[in-house]
């Protein structure tokens, strides 16, 4: 990696910044714990690169760089800030962990992702006790954790979004060599583990780039949180190989299993190749023979990047929003902000969206929410959409950070899991949800200072009208303490019977997954899949094999029964794979928030 720290061959470090913008540079070298800086003047070639060696350094030496004789900042590429991004960085050794061998990932088709908080996910919000819970994941069915932005931030706690070291584990959840044992806990266990990356935009607090390389922000793009990244202008290249070797260092030098690229349609790039293409291509060729993948957030809809066959350029599957904005209109009446081009026929926006994948391809977003242009997409691979009723944008961009699960009947509240969990497309669980918590996931971010009051002068205007103090509705300070724990998922509902009850559920209805559907994701015909509404309240799906079979889902999304057609004699003798709130005995009648799905031969319902 041409960035940041290097241990030396001969011994000492090789320390390297791209600082084009800085007319003197040194490598401010700690020698003692608490001891004052020993400044290493750096050398400087045409392209900006200030190097620096330091005999005496070694893994574990702390370093600042010093701007100009006046600024000390950290290595943007810092494998380590123990003390937070402000502090000195530190020189690791990405050698010295021992792994295990065998390990090369696990194929798309069995994925079952879980999106996890590091810092909310136990009392201790760390990697190690993080690790101490990843057996009972595996047991439950679970195959792949989605960990969210790990790259260093401001503060005790945030989301991870507005990182600013993007190459340092978050220094409050634990060491690199701690993100590494977990890793290779989860790989024991036959779990894969996901990165959540941001390459949009940095952070607006604690990254010093703009002072001595202001080439890695754009002159003429922007981005909605601030300045947007330059992949396409002058000095783009170092830039873009700066996140390019990113990308790389999670899933070589933490053998990671997969990446998920957070907003990639706030990602400008007028170059060709295409900044996506090539990351994909250079992941591709430096992890050959692993099952690495790739996964897309993409606000545009766009199935462009997308192959149901790894391959340089292409990408493995893109979070589906259509699916979840579809069930929440459907299940709340809810219209606001994005939900507004579901508002008028959700149950025919669901029945497409589970049939035929995104809704609207193409289409970007306006301000308010809405979108620009509302056009169909054509049907596509299904196994290229991650699915799910809940994650960290759904549940948390709301005012209170209520989980869909809590804002439906009780007697519906599993069946948005059940949706996600069996289709299919690639399903995934927001922590918590596996055991029906009902703790909310609010917005949460450690600013201080004027950044602390804009942003609880900003969620007071966007969500003040939502408030109540009267019925007990007091808006959550995002940057409080008390608004970070009360995030946190209370494990102890495990051991409560409407927890086991969740669980139960889950387990089942991921073995009945991994025994019905995974099998035959390759066979699926994706241009055949069909669907009907039935009364008011239902649907009915049909996912096609190219061996004559039919996965049917039938589904009541409301509080009454419904009166339902006859289905035909090859459905009657189908298999029966998984049934909700659906007894065997119940006809042609369909009851009140269920499903059933069944495999079997040809036909419609």
């Amino acid at each position: 990696m041409p960035f940041g720290a290097q241990l030396a061959q001969g011994g000492g470090v090789d320390f390297a910044l791209w600082a084009p913008a800085a007319d003197r540079a040194e490598l401010a070298f700690y020698p003692g714990v608490a001891g004052k800086p020993v400044f290493h003047p750096a050398e400087v070639d045409r392209e900006g690169w200030w190097t620096a060696h330091v005999p005496e350094a070694t893994a574990g030496s702390l370093y600042h760089w010093r701007i100009d004789g006046e600024w000390l900042v950290p290595d943007p590429a810092s494998r380590q800030n123990p003390a937070g991004v402000e502090q000195p960085s530190a020189v690791v050794d990405p050698l010295q962990f021992e792994w295990d061998a065998g390990w090369r990932g696990r194929p798309w088709r069995d994925v079952v992702l879980y999106e996890m908080h590091v810092g909310a996910f136990t009392e201790e919000g760390t990697f190690e006790a993080a690790a101490q819970r990843l057996k009972e994941l595996a047991d439950l069915g679970i195959t792949a954790i989605e960990l969210m932005p790990l790259a260093d931030f401001p503060g005790r706690f945030g989301w991870g979004y507005d990182g600013v070291l993007p190459f340092a584990p978050h220094s409050a959840y634990g060491t690199p060599d701690e993100l590494k044992h977990f890793i290779q806990d989860a790989h024991r266990l036959g779990l894969m583990v996901f990165v959540d990356v941001v390459y949009n935009h940095f952070g607006p607090s604690g990254n010093y780039l703009s002072k001595y390389a202001p080439q890695f922000f754009s002159a003429s793009h922007s981005s909605p949180w601030g300045a947007a990244i330059n992949f396409d202008g002058e000095g783009s290249r170092i830039v873009r190989d700066f996140f390019i070797h990113n990308a790389l260092y999670w899933v070589n030098e933490y053998r990671v299993d997969g990446l998920r690229l957070d907003a990639v349609h706030a990602i400008v790039d007028g170059a060709s190749p295409h900044l996506l293409e090539e990351l994909s291509t250079k992941v591709r060729e430096a992890t050959p023979g692993r099952h690495v993948h790739l996964v897309l957030e993409n606000e545009h809809n766009t199935y462009s990047h997308l192959a149901t066959a790894p391959k340089p350029g292409s990408f493995d599957a893109q979070w589906n929003d259509d699916f979840h904005h579809a069930l929440h209109v459907a299940l709340t009446g809810e219209t606001a902000g994005y939900y507004h081009d579901y508002g008028a026929q959700p149950f025919d926006q669901l029945g497409r969206s589970l049939a035929h994948g995104m809704l609207y391809e193409g289409s970007e977003r306006l301000p308010g929410g809405a979108r620009k242009d509302v056009r169909a997409t054509p049907p596509q691979p299904l196994t290229t959409l991650v699915n799910c009723a809940h994650n960290h944008d759904q549940v948390g961009n709301r005012a209170f950070g209520e989980r869909l699960s809590q804002l439906v009947a009780p007697e519906a509240a599993m069946l948005p899991t059940l949706l996600a969990l069996l289709t299919p497309a690639t399903p995934m669980l927001f922590f918590g949800e596996e055991f029906g918590a009902t703790e909310p996931f609010l917005y949460f971010a450690d600013w201080e200072g004027d950044l602390r009051k804009a942003v609880q002068e900003g969620r007071l205007r966007e969500f003040g009208a939502m408030a109540d103090p009267k019925e007990g509705r007091v808006l959550p300070d995002a940057c409080s303490l008390a608004t970070f724990e009360a995030s946190r998922p209370d494990a102890a509902r495990r051991r409560t019977p409407e927890g086991k009850a969740w669980l139960a559920l889950v387990k089942r209805a991921l073995e009945a997954r991994r025994t019905h559907i995974v099998p035959r994701q390759s066979q699926l015909l994706h241009d055949r899949h069909t669907w009907q509404r039935v009364g008011a309240t239902g649907l009915a799906v049909q996912w096609r094999y190219d061996d004559g079979r039919v996965l049917s889902m039938d589904l009541n999304l409301g509080a009454e029964p419904l009166d339902a057609p006859a289905r035909s004699s090859g459905q009657n003798d189908a298999l029966d794979v998984f049934r909700h709130n659906w007894p065997v005995d119940a006809g042609h009648r369909w009851p009140a928030w269920a499903a059933r799905w069944t495999l079997g031969a040809g036909g419609a319902t």
